[in-house]
């Protein structure tokens, strides 16, 4: 282990410490290194002009003739300033958007657009589901706070590249990088209200956002403030059958007595919701080529649900007779819980010599505060029944009902992540210049927690993590450098890092990867990673709770039951390893601009995995002695659900998708020509009538530098529409799980059940729409194939379900007429949204044909359709 960890250390030494030397004697053969600019990037202009032959891409070519055409790719050159900030790698971006492809989206903040991005952002690996690495001018940041509320209209580029990429930044290469480019002078204050309502009704939704944002001279500044509220939604809205027999005194099931209230009333599938949230992000140069970003964030957060009645059951000392009774006294049972999260980070980054350093340091305090009503005393009301003064069916006096107190779950978790990364180019060989990233970094985690249900005490638990590797490119052949062009570009890539946890001592993460580009639009990879993991602290250490009267599927009786559920940490869990496989191809068509097919396969082995509790089949409750309890009849009366190890799980997948993008009609002339007058002004130039597209700041002149652009609204265009396409389908051609060594291996595709929902051979993704002089659609699909779970006694099968989200907007602002007579509308956008427009819900039968209770409907998906209406203005 320490042999392994000085090795590292001294790969990353060296390589550091020999590369400004290897660098400066190979600068004669080289183009010099840009300049820091101030805020700390990389410029990508050279000269005074700032000029260079371009590709459409914005990237630098090769015309060594001066005849205009790339020598390397054969692509036509453009004399223009390089966009600053495009991620230099071997490997292609999947997807590449320009402004008026992000303004065709309609969307009102960079998160909307990761949204609609998903089915390209979104990795096949299945290792993370943390989302994609978020990149700012090709740089890594703190956390995505950073960009949080920024208006799409600030982004001048979008890049999508693949997991290999994040390596170059310091990651690991389980999530896809998402690269935004902002504008370099930009202005606006923005407002935005959405309403929802289901279809089905009973819940609505509302929230409200605004949002500063202004970039200028390389300085940046982004306030945001959200406020969002939503009803609950309770069993008896959505038509939830549910057992009626209950015993003794609780939370049992429906009352036998009519005029008692209803189970179904007072149990929420989806809980009252109140959150408030202050973003805050300042980002300025501060001299020497270094920028340094500051961000914080405070929220508060509230829910509220509803647990059902408490219950007695009442009998009748002369006929003998029992009756089951509800209450709405002292109260609905409540499960109410406060969250209070503290957030702040730090981003710094410049340029030493040759190298591009990155330090980014992230912290978190969140505390939870959870209340949890017990069952009530109503054992008197037997005592009245028995003594002649009340009868079994008669009015329930609430005198002789005694509260029964609340429980309270407290928990404090605390975080802080730091990571130094600096990238540049150690050495150079025949095939080009290699590219090596080093990194070390410290992490901490803690919790503490405490809960008046169980008698373990306060739990404590801390965690340090501190790391130190290295990701290191080499390019073997190359077009560029004519050497052994004839094979295309090929390189390799190399990575490896320690991790030294506090807790659970050295963890080792190494990985090796081809990239071959036989020609500038096509290329494949292909990328081995060994990973090892350990079980997060809430998978160790999360408070004890216990709830009742949960829905549980018997799998052995073939039934719904109410169960007591535990919940919380296992201190048991093992450090998990990973080894996986990834080949992939990427082909830019030669038919449509910035539109790629990919093609992608994945072979993942893990063992000694952590998990959730499964789905209780008779095989979980087998592997696992002790976690259910049962009474004399065979019936669940109690699970302990906290997390549990698998011995080893194998998975194989098989993805494609093809991303399409073109333009459509005739350009406006009117358009055509204040686009040219911007152009001829200079970058941005000045605003040219309203509800367009806000341009940049002018260039500097005598008087001092221009000032910057205007919001706008999603124009820019030349008056041409715009379309899009993504189409993603994922193939899962393995999965399978050994619970046990030795044991059962579990193949999840051929029925073994381990989850809810079972594991679907078939997914699809569909997200597409257009843009045409102020009017657009967006639709979103998913499909999730048929599954089937087979217990041995008794079996369910997930019916094939598909869900569709459309939206329509309008960019009031683009219409002349509209903001004539409302002037108000200048720069305003109406939206209206249908999510899951055809209702589809998830059916599930078991072998009889029948809907289990624990899967109706409403239990799945209580929402449903839900139509929200937005309303967006920009000052």
């Amino acid at each position: 282990m320490s042999v392994r960890l000085a090795l590292l250390c001294a790969v990353s030494a060296l390589a550091v410490c020999g590369g400004e030397r290897a660098l400066a004697a190979d600068q004669a053969a080289q183009a010099p290194a840009p300049a820091p600019e101030a805020d700390g990037t990389t410029g990508a202009t050279a000269g005074g002009s700032g000029q260079q032959m371009v590709n459409t891409q914005g990237q630098l070519g090769v015309d060594a003739n001066g005849d205009g055409v790339d020598d390397v790719t054969g692509e036509i050159l453009v004399n223009a300033a390089p966009i600053k900030g495009v991620v230099q790698a071997q490997q292609p971006p999947i997807v590449t958007l320009d402004e008026d492809e992000i303004a065709a989206y309609g969307v009102n903040s960079i998160q909307d657009l990761l949204t609609v991005l998903a089915p390209q952002t979104d990795s096949g690996r299945g290792r993370s589901s943390d989302g994609p690495v978020i990149l700012l001018n090709g740089m890594r940041i703190s956390n995505f706070r950073e960009m949080r509320g920024l208006p799409p209209e600030a982004i001048r580029r979008v890049e999508v590249l693949p997991e290999e990429v994040a390596l170059k930044y310091g990651y690991r290469p389980d999530q896809r990088v998402v690269n935004f480019i902002l504008k370099d002078h930009y202005k606006s204050i923005s407002s935005e209200t959405e309403a929802s309502v289901p279809g089905n009704g009973s819940y609505a939704g509302l929230s409200e956002e605004a949002t500063l944002a202004k970039i200028a001279n390389k300085a940046r500044i982004n306030v945001t403030g959200t406020v969002s509220t939503q009803s609950a939604i309770t069993e008896a809205e959505r038509g939830i059958s549910q057992a009626s027999a209950a015993t003794g005194t609780g939370t049992g099931g429906n009352s036998t007595v009519a005029g008692d209230p209803n189970q179904a009333d007072y149990r929420t599938l989806q809980a009252k919701a109140d959150s408030a949230a202050l973003n805050a992000t300042w980002s300025k140069p501060i001299g020497l080529g270094t920028g340094l970003t500051l961000n914080a964030l405070a929220q508060r957060d509230y829910s509220r649900s509803w647990n059902g009645l408490n219950t007695v059951t009442l009998t009748d000392p002369d006929s003998g007779n029992s009756v089951t009774r509800t209450t709405t006294a002292p109260e609905p049972l409540t499960t109410r819980t406060y969250t209070t999260t503290l957030s702040a980070g730090a981003g710094l980054n410049t340029g030493i010599g040759a190298w591009q350093l990155s330090v980014t340091a992230d912290g978190s305090h969140v505390t939870t505060d959870t209340r949890i009503d017990r069952s009530a005393d109503l054992s008197g009301l037997q005592t009245l029944v028995d003594d002649g003064s009340l009868s079994a069916t008669g009015a329930l006096p609430s005198g002789a009902i005694i509260a029964g107190g609340a429980d309270r779950a407290l928990s404090r978790t605390d975080s802080l992540t730091s990571l130094a990364t600096a990238n540049g180019q150690p050495f150079r060989l025949p095939g080009g210049a290699t590219s090596l990233t080093v990194k070390t970094g410290f992490a901490y985690s803690g919790i503490h927690s405490t809960d008046t249900r169980t008698a373990n005490g306060a739990i404590d638990l801390k965690r340090g993590d501190a790391q130190l590797g290295f990701s290191l490119d080499v390019p073997i052949t190359s077009k560029r450098e004519n050497f052994g062009g004839f094979l295309g570009n090929l390189s390799l890539n190399m990575n490896a890092e320690a991790h030294t946890l506090s807790d659970f001592g050295a963890l080792y993460d190494y990985g090796a990867g081809l990239t071959w580009r036989p020609t500038d639009k096509l290329s494949f990879t292909g990328t081995f990673i060994g990973a090892e993991t350990a079980p997060s602290l809430t998978q160790l250490g999360a408070p004890t709770t216990t709830t009742q009267n949960v829905a549980i599927y018997d799998f052995i009786k073939g039934q719904t039951v109410l169960a007591t559920v535990t919940s919380g940490g296992n201190r048991d869990l093992l450090k998990e390893r990973q080894r996986d496989v990834k080949l992939a191809g990427n082909w830019t068509l030669p038919f449509l601009t910035n539109s790629t097919f990919v093609v992608e396969y994945f072979h993942n082995r893990s063992f000694n995995t952590s998990n959730s509790f499964p789905l209780l089949t008779a095989e979980v409750e087998a592997a696992y002695p002790g976690r259910v309890t049962r009474n004399a009849a065979g019936d669940i009366v109690s699970v302990d659900e906290s997390p549990v190890t698998y011995a080893r799980q194998e998975s194989e997948s098989f993805r494609y998708g093809i991303n399409l993008a073109g333009s459509f009609g005739t350009p406006d002339p009117n358009l055509v020509r204040q686009r040219g007058m911007r152009g001829m002004m200079g970058p941005g130039g000045p605003r040219m009538g309203g509800g367009g597209r806000g341009g940049h700041g002018g260039p500097g002149g005598p008087g001092g530098p221009g000032g910057p652009g205007g919001p706008g609204g999603p124009g820019g265009f030349d008056g041409r529409g715009r379309w899009n396409l993504s189409l993603t389908h994922t193939i899962m051609l393995m999965n399978r799980v050994q619970l046990t060594p030795g044991g059962t291996v579990y193949d999840l595709l051929g029925g073994s059940a381990l989850s809810s929902t079972g594991v679907a051979r078939h997914s699809i993704e569909l997200e597409g729409g257009g843009f045409y002089r102020s009017f657009g659609v967006r639709l979103t699909g998913t499909y999730t194939g048929s599954a089937h779970a087979d217990s041995g006694t008794t079996s369910l099968d997930f019916h094939p379900i598909a869900k569709f989200n459309l939206r329509l907007f309008a960019d009031l602002g683009r219409r002349p007429g509209v903001v004539k007579a409302v002037p108000f509308l200048k720069n305003a956008r109406l939206s209206l949204a249908v999510n899951n427009v055809f209702d589809a819900q998830q059916k599930v039968t078991d072998q009889t044909g029948a809907i289990p209770l624990r899967y109706q409907a409403g239990y799945l998906d209580p929402t449903g359709r839900v139509f929200k209406l937005e309303f967006r203005k920009m000052f």
